[in-house]
């Protein structure tokens, strides 16, 4: 299967902030949507990087009184690993799992049309189970 597909069940939609954001105008933006990160643009076509919770719970922890003021671009993680749609979901969980990331931009032509998260491919990779899980007791219980 491929991203596309996951594409086509969760929707489009991408939440962005402007790199010029304050990390506490991202907390908010984060906890409204109940999302774990933000996609840092201009344009919101071209990726300027990606800012998440962990990211903004790290900046917290260190000895700074004045984080909650600082910028989107001050904290996002600038080298972006993306995708495309027509990656695989299984190649896509070798990224996820090998790079340690839990958000993977989508792009076609260099613009970005979609993001997917690791709940994205875990539900998906959920679903698969349980269709294999029925087709096989239907299978058991009627063999022919």
């Amino acid at each position: 299967m491929q991203v596309s597909v996951l594409l086509q069940s969760k929707g489009t939609e991408v939440v962005t902030v402007r790199p010029e954001a304050s990390i506490a105008e991202v907390a908010i933006v984060l906890a409204e949507h109940r999302i774990g990160a933000v996609v840092v643009t201009d344009d919101g076509r071209a990726i300027d990087g990606v800012l998440s919770e962990r990211d903004i719970v790290r900046a917290l922890a260190r000895p700074d009184d004045g984080m909650l003021a600082a910028t989107a671009r001050s904290l996002m993680t600038a080298e972006v690993v993306t995708c495309q749609p027509d990656t695989t979901v299984e190649e896509l969980m070798a990224t996820m799992t090998d790079r340690r990331i839990r958000h993977v931009p989508v792009l076609v032509d260099g613009a970005m049309v979609g993001l997917v998260s690791i709940g994205d491919v875990v539900k998906h990779h959920i679903a698969t189970l349980e269709h294999e899980t029925r087709a096989m007791h239907d299978y058991i219980a009627n063999p022919y």
